[in-house]
C-alpha cells in the first residue's frame, strides 16, 4: 500500500520497503544478525527487530527505531541466546508506525513458536485478512505479514515448512521470507522473484540476506540468489531447496538497482554500482546537452552522474554537500524553520557552480518538491544554466511491492508532461532516460514488451502481479476462492 504522509523535511524520496536477514547454527547468531541489519539500515529506519532460538525457547527483541540504537548494547545482544535468529528492518508500506508492527513478528503455535519476517507487500492481504476475521481470527496488528502467520496456524501440514507453503498458495503479491521455528530457518522468494534474497555461508552456518553487503558485514560467503519462487530450509543437517509454486517469468524489481540497493551490493549476479554507472553512461547517450560541469544530487545520484561524466568526458564535480547527520528526528520544523528546507540535508558548493552551465543527476523524480528547491539552490549559486538528467524513467504509477509511493495524483509525472515538469522545476532542460535505455543498462537489448525482464510497473503500469485488494471488481471476477486452513 502506498502512504501519503511526507517525512517533517519533505525528503522526496521513493522508501526502501524493509530488509529480512536469517541465520542457522552459529553461536553468535543474534550479534551477527544485528550487525547484518545493520548494513541493510537503508532499507528501513523505522523499527528493527530479532527473534532468536536455543533449542528450547525463542527470544524475541523489537523496538521502533535505528539498529544501532536498539541493539547497540552487549546487554540486550546477550539476552537473544541461541545458535539461530532471524531479524528485520523496517520502512512501513502496510500499516501504521506502531511497536505492535514491527518486525520479526512471532506467534506460539500448535506446533510451537514461529517468527518471520517479510520484505514486500502482499496484495491480496485485505481479502485474506477479511476472510479470516470472518471465521475467528484475531489480529494484533496492521501488518500485511500477520495474515501469513494465521494461515501457517491454520494449515494441517505436518510440517512448519508444509504449513508455510500452504500459506504461501494463498497469498498474492511480492515477498522474500525469512522464518524461524523448532524446525530450521526458512527462506522464501516469490514466483517472480520482485524482490531481492541472498544466500551466504559463515563458518559452517548458512546465512539469508536481503543484499550481499550484509553477508560482507559479518565475513560471510556469498553463496548464490534465492530463486524466484525457491524454498530453501535450513536445518543443522544442511540446506535443503523445493520449488512449490508454478514456475513464472522473473520479475526482479529493477528500481533496486537504480535507488534501493546499496551501491557495493550484488543483486541477481550484477553489482549495483555498477549497475548504476552503467546507467548513467546511457542516459548521457540519449540526452547529453553541452555543459560545463556534471554535479550529482547526493548519495544517490553519484554513482549515475560519475558513469554520465566519463561517456559525456566533461567533469565531475560534487557541486552539492550532503550533510549526513540529519536524520528523521533531527527536530520538530516550525513555521519558522520549515523555510530551510532541503539545506539542511544538502548546501551548494559555489566554487564549483557559479558562472558554471550544470547537468544536475539524480536518481528520480516523484513529487518534484525537494528537485525544485535543489534546482533553485544550484541557480542562487550562480550557475548558468541548470540541466537536469534523471537516471531513471518518470514514476508515473504507485508500486504495490512493498515500495511506499505517494497516490498517482502526488506523482509529477504522471499528471505533467517533461516539458512541463521542466518549467516546474525552472531548469533549462529536463531528460529521463528512456525504458530501454534503462533495459540496456541492464545488460537487456530493451525491454521485452512481450515478456518484460524486470518488474518496472512505478515506469511503465505493467503490474504483473494483480492488485486484488486495489481493484475489488477484479477479486469479484474470479472464482470462489478455497477455505482458508483446508487440507
Amino acid at each position: 500500500m502506498t502512504r501519503d504522509a511526507q517525512t517533517p523535511w519533505d525528503d522526496d524520496k521513493l522508501r526502501e520497503e524493509c530488509g529480512v536477514f536469517g541465520i542457522w547454527g552459529h553461536k553468535e547468531a543474534a550479534a551477527h544478525t544485528a550487525l547484518g541489519l545493520h548494513a541493510l539500515q537503508h532499507r528501513g529506519q523505522e523499527a528493527a527487530g530479532i527473534v532468536s532460538y536455543d533449542g528450547t525457547k525463542f527470544y524475541p527483541h523489537r523496538e521502533l527505531g535505528l539498529v544501532g540504537d536498539i541493539f547497540g548494547t552487549a546487554a540486550v545482544i546477550d539476552k537473544l541466546h541461541g545458535t539461530q535468529a532471524i531479524g528485520h528492518v523496517r520502512y512501513s508500506t502496510t500499516g501504521e508506525t506502531l511497536l505492535r508492527n514491527a518486525q520479526p513478528l512471532f506467534a506460539e503455535c500448535s506446533f510451537g513458536g514461529f517468527g518471520i519476517a517479510h520484505n514486500g507487500n502482499l496484495t491480496n492481504a485485505m481479502t485474506l485478512r477479511e476472510d479470516l476475521i470472518a471465521s475467528g481470527s484475531l489480529f494484533q496488528c496492521t501488518s500485511d505479514t500477520e495474515v501469513i502467520i494465521h494461515l501457517v496456524a491454520r494449515s494441517k501440514g505436518a510440517t512448519v515448512a508444509e504449513r508455510l507453503i500452504d500459506a504461501l498458495k494463498h497469498i498474492e503479491g511480492a515477498y522474500s521470507l525469512v522464518a524461524l521455528s523448532h524446525e530450521g530457518v526458512i527462506g522464501v522468494r516469490d514466483p517472480l522473484g520482485v524482490r531481492p534474497l541472498v544466500l551466504g555461508r559463515l563458518d559452517g552456518a548458512y546465512v539469508l540476506a536481503s543484499e550481499t553487503c550484509a553477508l560482507d558485514i559479518i565475513g560471510a560467503t556469498y553463496e548464490r540468489d534465492i530463486e524466484a519462487g525457491e524454498m530453501v530450509i535450513i536445518t543443522d543437517k544442511g540446506i535443503e531447496s523445493m520449488r512449490p509454486l508454478a514456475k513464472q517469468n522473473k520479475r526482479f524489481c529493477v528500481f533496486e538497482y537504480v535507488y534501493f540497493a546499496r551501491p557495493d551490493s550484488y543483486l541477481e549476479n550484477k553489482n549495483v554500482y555498477v549497475a548504476r554507472k552503467q546507467i548513467g553512461v546511457e542516459l548521457a547517450r540519449e540526452s547529453h546537452v553541452d555543459a560545463d560541469v556534471v554535479v550529482p544530487v547526493p548519495d544517490s545520484g553519484v554513482p549515475a552522474a560519475l558513469g554520465y561524466a566519463q561517456e559525456a568526458k566533461i567533469p565531475f564535480e560534487l557541486g552539492i554537500i550532503r550533510n549526513h547527520y540529519v536524520g528523521r528526528t533531527f527536530i520538530e520544523p516550525t513555521d519558522q524553520v520549515r523555510h530551510l528546507g532541503v539545506k539542511l540535508k544538502h548546501n551548494a558548493n559555489l566554487s564549483m557552480l557559479k558562472g558554471k552551465r550544470v547537468i544536475l543527476v539524480d536518481d528520480s523524480i516523484v513529487r518534484g518538491t525537494t528537485s525544485k528547491k535543489i534546482v533553485n539552490m544550484v541557480r542562487d549559486a550562480g550557475a548558468a544554466e541548470v540541466h537536469m538528467r534523471i537516471a531513471s524513467p518518470p514514476t508515473t504509477h504507485s508500486c504495490f511491492y512493498g515500495v511506499d509511493t505517494p497516490s498517482r495524483d502526488q506523482l509529477m509525472a504522471a499528471n505533467m508532461t517533461v516539458e512541463e515538469m521542466a518549467k516546474q522545476l525552472n531548469v533549462d532542460s529536463l531528460s529521463f532516460i528512456s525504458i530501454d535505455g534503462l533495459y540496456r543498462a541492464m545488460g537487456e537489448a530493451k525491454r521485452d514488451n512481450d515478456a518484460p525482464q524486470y518488474c518496472d510497473a512505478c515506469f511503465t503500469g505493467d503490474y504483473p502481479i494483480r492488485l486484488a485488494d486495489q481493484d475489488k471488481s477484479v477479486a469479484c471476477d474470479t472464482p470462489k476462492r478455497p477455505m482458508l486452513g483446508a487440507a
